[in-house]
């Protein structure tokens, strides 16, 4: 395919494979699972996003296969990583030492 959708969806797969790049360095150099599991969901969710609407304009008949796994990823991927950093918390794992604020600190870890 060559045109204008072509170079569209080429530079869209490439930041979205930039964002996906700087995901997995986040996960890398961040100090805690709470800050990793940020980084690793929200730069990895945008990223993700980014390949799959390149995909669409590069193959055309792909779009509604494509658009329906965008969807899925966007309630599935921040419900996941709330869901880590509660279970995360709830397990005893502290943040670090930099953090100044706890969110989850009024979880008691039972399920009423």
């Amino acid at each position: 395919m060559t045109g204008p959708f072509a170079l569209i969806g080429a530079l869209i797969v490439l930041a979205g494979a930039a964002f996906l790049f700087l995901g997995g360095l986040g996960l890398y150099r961040m100090p805690d699972s709470y800050t990793r599991i940020q980084a690793g969901t929200k730069a990895t969710t945008l990223g993700t996003l980014l390949v799959l609407a390149g995909a669409a304009f590069l193959m055309p008949g792909w779009w509604i296969k494509l658009m329906l796994i965008l969807l899925f990823l966007m309630f599935t991927n921040p419900l996941s990583s709330q869901v880590l950093a509660r279970a995360a918390h709830r397990a005893g794992i502290r943040p670090a030492p930099e953090t100044r604020a706890d969110a989850l600190a009024d979880d008691q870890g039972d399920a009423s």
